[in-house]
């Protein structure tokens, strides 16, 4: 620990030296990296860049937050490629950087720009920006940022000051990829959806416990997403990893949460990100997407510097192995057009296998407290110790469904809502213009949907049993198709599937199709009841054998008149049915 300090100490006073006089440095480095700049200095720098390097740099706005600050990028390149257009017909790849999404985690923003001075400078990463564009969004969750003070990182060793995680309306924006509530998660999709970024870096810092490493990279396609891609996955990952052990860090390749809250003996679990979070999203996509995550207990200038390097790492690797790294993400958009028709992994989960690691961290001990009266955990940071701990990180796929072969059809009463979603994603669809009776299609009826008890993120979640069941269906004018033959079918999937942990029905956006609407008065059921056994000797016989053979129905009044209510020409047939639909036809 003691070496640690004295390595961000003298780092402090060499940078802090070195940047006194240059007007493109932040006021972090002119501080020795003890505090942050606020939003202004963004603002500046974006633009003094773009005037210091006109040709290698060009300064834009790509949305307005709700509290009417712009939303700032960076594109850096000295290949003479500075606008999307450009850069998609060049063929040059772009790695999108972005900082400050949890705005009180803000290593992001003061690395990228003292690294895109000496990327400009030629200090490092020679000729890496003529073979790609940095894309750099210095802070994207602006709002957050300037609720600005100290103890908005109270699990963290520095800046004196920072951001906070969530945005002004309480939106916390790394669980917004996929239901896109907010307008600064929009404007990312859109930035997103025009530059078509090969690498995503998702800059963050850790919270949790006190150990030696100071860094975790994580990411798919490594786990999930199309097979062949996780190729360029693993390498990315695994080629920052080398990287950065090279340049003196200690990176792991898992996220070091603990699986029992603050006991280090129950060691970690790997696993694959839903795509709510940055790095299951772009998988999606068929991109790749690393999660870096300095930790939080490391001094901020060594958080820094780690989180330069790990961007600078990205970028050489992205150069060396663009050309392998395009074709292979060019043919998983290829592949993703023929999932129609076969099995598609919704998530993942981790098994019950174990392995044991090494892991660097501290003495510590576990002792009752008079304050909580739990165990608590002190480390004690003048003592390095190795773990033996264990580490579960063989993954499989869990919720397995088989993609339609032609698309899904969703009704005109949510053409608008849904439609909205799928543009934001960049999806392809379409609007019928006229009315088609007897499609053979698919629809979704549920056994049980099972409401949240707590808000999440503004929403009402509900978790679906059911299945798909074939049915003739009447397709109205106005409707949309959205197929599966296009290059964000797995974007398609995973917004439209009922069963899919982030869809729109998940995040409760048709919690109304689940919910009872109509009711039959027990006293109607009753004679109701009598009427169709009077009328039906199987169904008098279907009844009395389930009241023999099941228990729990035979005490439960209501089970008893809803197996009739069921079963009557009253029951609202829409209830528990999925409003959107699938078929297995092209159209």
């Amino acid at each position: 620990m003691r070496l640690t300090l004295l390595l961000a100490a003298l780092l402090s006073c060499s940078f802090g030296a070195a940047a006194a006089d240059n007007p493109l440095s932040t006021l972090s480095e002119r501080s020795g990296f003890t505090v942050t700049g606020r939003y202004a200095e963004v603002i500046a720098l974006c633009d003094a860049f773009a005037k210091a390097y006109p040709t290698s740099v060009r300064c834009f706005d790509f949305g307005m937050t709700p509290e009417g600050r712009p939303m700032k990028a960076m594109a850096v390149s000295t290949s003479g490629v500075l606008d999307a257009e450009t850069a998609r017909a060049k063929g040059v790849p772009v790695v999108l950087a972005q900082g400050g999404i949890h705005a009180g985690e803000i290593d992001g923003k003061d690395a990228g720009f003292w690294l895109i001075r000496d990327l400009l400078d030629g200090k490092v990463g020679k000729a890496v920006l003529d073979r790609t564009v940095l894309l750099f969004v210095p802070v994207f969750n602006v709002d957050g940022h300037e609720n600005f003070r100290a103890w908005n990182r109270p699990n963290q060793r520095g800046p004196e000051q920072m951001g906070f995680r969530v945005t002004a309306q309480r939106y916390n924006l790394n669980r917004d990829y996929l239901k896109a509530d907010t307008p600064e998660m929009q404007a990312m999709l859109g930035l997103v959806n025009a530059w078509d970024p090969l690498v995503a870096l998702d800059l963050h810092v850790t919270d949790g416990a006190k150990f030696q490493h100071d860094v975790s990279i994580t990411g798919e396609p490594t786990n999930s997403g199309d097979e062949a891609l996780r190729t360029a996955g693993r390498a990315l990952r695994d080629g920052m990893v080398a990287k950065l052990a090279a340049q003196g860090s200690l990176p792991v390749t898992f996220y070091p949460s603990f699986v029992k809250g603050d006991d280090p003996s129950s060691g970690f679990e790997h696993g694959v990100n839903a795509p709510r979070f940055s790095d299951g999203y772009y998988v999606l996509r068929n991109r790749l997407g690393i999660l870096v995550e300095t930790h939080s207990w490391r001094e901020y200038a060594h958080r820094v510097r780690t989180t330069y390097n790990a961007v600078l790492d990205a970028l050489e690797l992205t150069a060396a192995n663009a050309s392998q790294w395009q074709a292979l993400a060019r043919q998983a958009d290829q592949r993703a057009r023929a999932l129609g028709g076969q099995p598609v992994p919704l998530d993942y989960k981790t098994t019950d296998k174990v392995r044991m690691i090494d892991f660097l961290g501290y003495a510590y001990t576990r002792t009752p407290s008079d304050v909580s009266g739990a165990l608590m955990t002190r480390y004690d940071e003048t003592a390095p110790q190795v773990w033996k701990i264990p580490l579960r990180d063989e993954i499989v796929p869990n919720t397995v469904i088989t993609a339609p072969k032609g698309g899904y059809f969703v009704p005109q009463a949510y053409a608008i809502a849904v439609g909205k979603q799928l543009l934001i994603h960049g999806i392809d669809f379409r609007v019928l213009s006229n009315t088609t009776k007897g499609i053979q299609a698919q629809v979704f009826v549920a056994d049980s949907a099972k409401f949240a008890p707590d808000s999440v993120e503004g929403h009402q979640r509900v978790g679906l049993k059911g299945e798909w069941r074939k049915t003739a269906a009447d397709i109205a004018a106005g409707s949309l198709y959205v197929p599966m033959a296009q290059d964000k079918a797995r974007l398609v999937i995973n917004i439209l599937e009922p069963l899919a942990p982030d869809s729109m029905v998940a995040w409760g956006a048709f919690n109304n199709a689940f919910e009872q609407k109509e009711y039959m008065e027990p006293y109607v059921a009753e004679e109701q009841a009598r009427l169709m056994m009077a009328r039906d000797p199987a169904l008098k016989a279907a009844f009395e054998k389930k009241l023999r053979d099941d228990a729990d129905f035979a005490k439960d009044s209501s089970a008893r008149l809803n197996f009739f209510y069921r079963r009557h020409p009253a029951w609202d047939s829409g209830f528990n049915r999925y409003p959107v639909m699938r078929t297995d036809t092209v159209y």
